[in-house]
């Protein structure tokens, strides 16, 4: 996706898509005020909310009655003149507006721009931006206020920060390149520059391992839900989304492919995937792919949920050993520390069968009936939770935060190496961390990567 920069007025609907009681609509560029007077027929006042008649200045048709405001560039969100309409959000009324808009020289806004008119006129940092993009998808509380927290700039401060203590390390950096022939300058250089460095480089590297239960509440986690044919695991994914997600059937091999359902567990996305039975004989090729399909989901989650028949099952001891036939000890081998091993159909096989100690989070339950169902989705939300424990400040939240960190890391590292015998080489590498550190906020060097990071928004953002 490229995004040019123009003067273009361009215009979208600023709310959500779709019939509703009320849409907004925004207007931005250097037309957009006259554009607003030729529609309602009059001048408004800025920042003043009023009741008008737009009307198509072509034939003077009433388009629909509705409330506008203007904003005075740089006032405004884009950082130009903006106008918003706020009218009924009916097809007909959209398809008018736009027609009109479109006859009085504005054009359709691709899908970020007025995002990226904002960045571009520094009413918004790149980290901020993405940050409104995350607020936009956010889907939990816990999204909600980490996006919120990066849009208020908290992120952004500190790699402001980070770039200012480098380039105070510079100073004595090119004073070394400047008085060369200056008897114990580089070891005096070293002295007072060596120390900051490594202290950086240290706050460096634990931001980015504290970050990463923010980088989980942005994306969720992803829990696989395996086991053996007809052990229920369809039946207890329709049980924790309270739908019936996934087709239940008393056939070996009903679930092929995998099928997901998206729960809120303590303020964390949790995608449950249902995947197709593990078993060694595959009926056909279809089946097949689907045990393999299973195996790859269950490597690759955070969390694997291994569901059993409580009635079917010879004994707990047998299963944790390996030796249960209906369940392969392929299957068993797949669980990690910390998983979940699930009896269930507790209704007709009892419920002491998950008794005893194991590296997994034992119950019985009956996907059925729901008995056993709220210890287990607690547990379940314990456990999800527990893989963002920490304080919601700023954190790293995008792979590429990440990999500018890593940059930066790794150019101070050369930096500390050459810091007394080639000062000249040291100095630049510090330049080329400062640059890294930049690249978070959109300070240098980003033109390579907004397509990628504003294709995510959606059109009118």
């Amino acid at each position: 996706m490229t995004i040019s920069v123009s003067s273009d007025t361009i215009y979208a609907r600023a709310s959500g898509a779709g019939k509703a009681g009320v849409a907004v609509f925004r207007v931005s560029g250097p037309k957009s005020h006259t554009i607003a007077s030729e529609l309602v027929g009059k001048r408004i006042k800025i920042r003043d909310l009023k009741l008008v008649t737009l009307r198509d200045p072509s034939c003077g048709a009433i388009i629909d009655r509705g409330l506008a405001i203007l904003f005075k560039a740089p006032a405004s969100f884009t950082g130009e003149d903006v106008v918003e309409f706020h009218l009924h959000g009916a097809h007909a009324v959209e398809t008018a507006l736009y027609e009109a808009l479109s006859a009085l020289g504005a054009r359709p806004a691709e899908a970020g721009e007025f995002t990226f008119r904002a960045l571009k006129n520094s009413k918004l940092d790149l980290a901020q931006a993405e940050a409104l993009a995350d607020l936009i998808d956010s889907e939990t509380t816990r999204q909600r206020m980490q996006a919120l927290g990066q849009l208020e700039g908290r992120l952004s401060e500190v790699a402001e920060g980070w770039r200012k203590l480098i380039l105070e390390t510079l100073a004595p950096l090119e004073a070394d390149i400047d008085f060369p022939d200056e008897g114990g300058v580089p070891a005096a250089v070293a002295a007072r520059a060596a120390p900051a460095i490594a202290a950086l480089k240290r706050e460096l590297s634990e931001f980015i391992l504290n970050s990463g239960r923010a980088r989980t509440i942005r994306k969720g986690v992803m829990a696989a839900i395996i086991g053996p044919p007809n052990a229920g695991k369809s039946s207890l994914l329709n049980a924790l989304a309270g739908s019936d997600v996934a087709i239940v059937n008393e056939a070996p091999g009903t679930t092929r492919d995998i099928v997901e359902a998206r729960l809120d567990l303590g303020g964390i996305v949790t995608t449950l995937a249902d995947t197709a039975g593990l078993r060694n004989a595959a009926a056909d090729d279809i089946e097949r792919e689907g045990i393999t399909r299973a195996r790859l989901r269950a490597e690759t989650a955070d969390i694997r949920v291994l569901v059993v028949d409580g009635a079917q099952c010879v004994s707990r001891g047998t299963l944790i050993a390996g030796e249960d036939e209906n369940v392969p000890c392929e299957t068993l081998a797949l669980l990690q520390p910390g998983d979940f091993l699930i009896w269930n159909k507790a209704d007709i096989a009892g419920g002491a069968a998950h008794q005893g100690r194991s590296d997994y989070h034992e119950h019985s339950v009956s996907a059925k009936t729901g008995a056993g169902m709220a210890e287990f989705v607690a547990a379940l939300t314990q456990r999800v939770a527990g893989s963002v424990i920490g304080d919601d400040g700023p954190a790293l939240t995008r792979a590429r935060h990440v990999k500018a960190v890593e940059d930066a890391i790794a150019a101070l590292s050369r930096a500390e190496a050459y810091i007394e015998t080639a000062p000249e080489l040291a100095a630049e590498d510090a330049r080329l961390a400062v640059r890294a550190l930049g690249g978070i906020t959109g300070a240098v060097g980003v033109e390579d990567v907004l397509g990628e990071i504003f294709s995510s928004f959606c059109i009118g953002k």
